[in-house]
């Protein structure tokens, strides 16, 4: 009995001087992940500097509920794989209680029924494919999806640019393709014509036999997809070929990696994205400089869009006043006009996508440039099912 009593009052004086994170969680846990390896590392790192200041910025302030954030992180490398472990991780290992992406379509459409499953919020930073959200009520999306994303860039081409004959060379992924069925779908509604309409592998280098297929057709635009390793080597070697039409990317062209590596070539291309770096709102110009003075680069779409999703959680999590998930997704289902770098989130529609005007840039002189915005409803209202 003396035994029993002297374990007792042991047991009880150890937990007089444990710390309290023994007994009760001092952190709110936020899952990330990103390809921070392999060939897309560039746009995995940008995506998670900017979550890192977001993280520094909302705990210097005071944290969450009283909380600070830990941001529990990891590398997906861009494989369908290893994103489906990373996710099960975040939720068995490390019990986040909400996720920001701030990958590609590709991981983050496996990745979003797992998250759905286990009744945990996801916020999308800039992955574009429909499934995303597709995977129910706890996904959502402050990136544009495809569907809206390529139809605005075929206003871009005709009503913006003026193009009537255009060509189509399309990167052979979820990323490109959506993209694709989009702008050449609105092209048409718009009175265009496409006259070369083409598809090249992940990972391709040699672009001359297709551009001159497109030369050959004499399209007075080529809209292509790509991340900022193709795009610059598809504007060199257009350039080299001497194919005059007017190069319209996309998002992945908003990248420092894509003027390094395209050069003089990078001149004169006109993308959509999302972020406007001529943004006069005072928080957006903030966030743009402490992204230079921290990192010694200039921010892109991936990092303010990921920057955005991880807020949008944040956010949620302060309107819920609870670390409870079901009350964080309800929280982020029922926000309104949420100012982001990337532009207001005015709410999101019923399947967690959200609305806003599609921005336009054009690389001038080595630098990113606003050259316009789409603002069209009938193009920027993404579908409610």
């Amino acid at each position: 009995m003396k035994r029993f009593m002297f374990s007792v009052v042991l047991l009880l004086s150890c937990a007089l001087i444990l710390p309290a994170s023994i007994f009760a969680q001092e952190t709110i846990k936020i899952g990330f992940f990103a390809p921070l390896t392999g060939f897309a590392a560039a746009d995995g790192t940008s995506a998670k500097q900017a979550v890192d200041l977001a993280v520094k910025a909302v705990n210097a302030s005071g944290g969450v509920l009283g909380k600070q954030i830990e941001l529990v992180s990891y590398d997906d490398r861009h494989d369908s794989k290893e994103a489906v472990a990373v996710a099960n991780k975040l939720i068995e290992k490390d019990q986040v209680v909400a996720v920001a992406s701030g990958s590609y379509s590709m991981p983050t459409r496996v990745t979003a029924p797992i998250f759905q499953r286990a009744g945990i919020p996801m916020v999308a930073g800039y992955a574009v494919h429909p499934d995303v959200t597709k995977a129910g009520d706890f996904i959502f999306r402050v990136g544009y999806l495809a569907e809206v994303e390529g139809g605005a860039a075929a206003d871009v081409a005709v009503k913006l640019l003026n193009a009537k004959k255009l060509a189509v060379l399309t990167m052979d992924n979820d990323f490109g393709r959506s993209l694709a069925v989009a702008f050449k779908k609105r092209a048409e509604q718009l009175g265009a014509e496409i006259v070369s309409d083409n598809i090249y592998a992940l990972g391709e280098k040699d672009f001359t036999p297709l551009l001159t297929k497109v030369k050959d057709a004499n399209p007075e635009l080529l809209y292509t997809s790509g991340y900022y390793n193709e795009a610059a080597l598809i504007s060199k070697q257009a350039k080299d070929l001497g194919l005059e039409a007017q190069i319209l990317g996309e998002e992945g062209f908003d990248s420092p990696k894509f003027i390094e590596l395209a050069g003089d070539a990078a001149n004169g291309v006109v993308f959509t994205t999302n972020l406007n770096r001529e943004d006069p709102r005072p928080f957006v110009q903030e966030f743009l400089k402490q992204y230079r003075e921290a990192y010694g680069i200039e921010p892109d779409m991936v990092g303010a869009s990921s920057y955005d999703a991880f807020m949008v959680v944040v956010e949620g999590i302060k309107q819920a006043g609870s670390t409870d998930a079901q009350a964080i997704r309800t929280a982020i289902a029922n926000l309104k006009d949420y100012d982001g770098v990337t532009g207001k989130v005015s709410s999101f529609n019923a399947i967690g996508e959200v609305m806003k005007p599609v921005q336009v840039q054009i690389v001038k002189d080595g630098e990113f440039k606003h050259f316009g915005e789409i603002d069209d409803p009938e193009v920027i209202t993404p579908p409610a099912e």
